[in-house]
């Protein structure tokens, strides 16, 4: 498993997320031979999706060519907004025409999650929206 692009080294963070509900947008893609400027705009879009009202947090890997990210909001109209940022979707445009063999993206309603930390020897576990 490999780091998020533009932090190389660095192990895959998972995302501090509210109690629930919230909801989640998987992104699984494999991609294509062609790589250039991949990297530039998949650090770009995260950053501008940092910046979005409703944006919760994301996670992300990629093993190869297959990946998967999933970012959370705090509702369905943020996601639309999201979808529809001009940046966003010459993006999109891009991943379609060079980047992607194979995309799917998925949205789905979070009504519960689990949390496990393990920190200097201890364990913590919590559940959220019981």
């Amino acid at each position: 498993m490999t780091s998020p692009a533009g932090y190389p080294g660095r192990p895959p963070e998972i995302a501090g997320t509210p109690e629930p509900p919230y909801y989640a947008v998987i992104f699984t893609s494999r991609r294509a031979s062609e790589h250039e400027g991949y990297s530039e705009m998949a650090d770009r879009m995260e950053e501008l999706a940092r910046e979005q009202p409703g944006f919760l947090g994301v996670e992300s890997v990629r093993e190869g060519d297959m990946g998967i990210t999933v970012s959370y909001w705090d509702s369905p109209d943020a996601i639309e907004r999201w979808r529809k940022h001009v940046e966003h979707r010459e993006a999109q445009r891009l991943g379609r025409s060079n980047w992607y063999d194979e995309y799917a993206v998925r949205m789905a309603r979070v009504e519960r999650g689990r949390t496990f930390v393990r920190v200097r020897g201890r364990d913590f576990e919590g559940v959220e929206g019981v």
